[in-house]
């Protein structure tokens, strides 16, 4: 039977350690909350391999939880502070705001596949982290507005196009992680709300299975 404590060590110090990641608080919440039980169960032997997961598909979508040092890097350009406000978009089964719960934020989980967002719920709840998470139901691109602003936002999956309406629920001075372009390779992307302006910049390459809600329409060009 897989260690999954030895697993998850490994994963911290051969994945994330290797990628810069250097928060150690960072480092921390990834070596302790089991990302074996934010999987499917017929795939829970799969949870630390290097690359993007599937937790699920409805209506002909599927969600994928992001490679640990994609999503670690991600979280960590977020540059959070405890009781800070994160959105997370395509939360799938919860892994990402588990993370961010442990780290101290208060967490509005946005998932528009309605039973992995019910599903996400027994999940946190099991590993001790659902209080401080609301999980809500909905679309990915029109974010969730009823608990705006806030501090940081994640993307948990590829963005084709400029997120506006997530940008505008951001606080001044608040952050959105994502990777956003087309195909590969995209970038991981860090905008930053100043006012009524947003900036980004790129922080490295990277990859992830695209979120329909922010594809492109063919036709469209930048």
């Amino acid at each position: 039977m897989l260690d999954y404590a030895q697993a998850r060590r490994l994963m911290v110090d051969c994945q994330l350690r290797t990628f810069d990641v250097t928060d150690i608080a960072l480092l921390d919440a990834f070596d302790a909350v089991p990302r074996e039980r934010f999987m499917p169960e017929d795939r829970a032997a799969f949870a630390y391999i290097d690359q993007p997961q599937a937790v699920g598909t409805e209506d002909g979508e599927t969600r994928f939880m992001p490679a640990p040092m994609v999503l670690a890097r991600l979280i960590q350009a977020l540059a959070l502070k405890p009781g800070h406000r994160v959105l997370v978009v395509g939360s799938g089964l919860g892994y990402g705001a588990a993370i961010l719960r442990r780290l101290g934020a208060e967490v509005v989980a946005l998932e528009s596949l309605p039973g992995l967002a019910a599903a996400s719920r027994e999940r946190l709840s099991q590993a001790g982290l659902g209080e401080g998470v609301t999980v809500e139901a909905g679309p990915l691109d029109t974010g969730a507005a009823g608990h705006a602003p806030y501090d940081a936002i994640l993307i948990e999956g590829q963005v084709e196009r400029r997120p506006q309406a997530l940008l505008d629920q951001l606080a001044d001075g608040g952050r959105l992680a994502c990777v956003q372009g087309q195909g590969r390779p995209a970038k991981a992307t860090l905008w930053v709300r100043s006012g009524e302006a947003f900036g980004s910049r790129p922080l490295f390459d990277a990859t992830l299975p695209p979120l329909r809600a922010f594809a492109v329409e063919a036709g469209f060009a930048f």
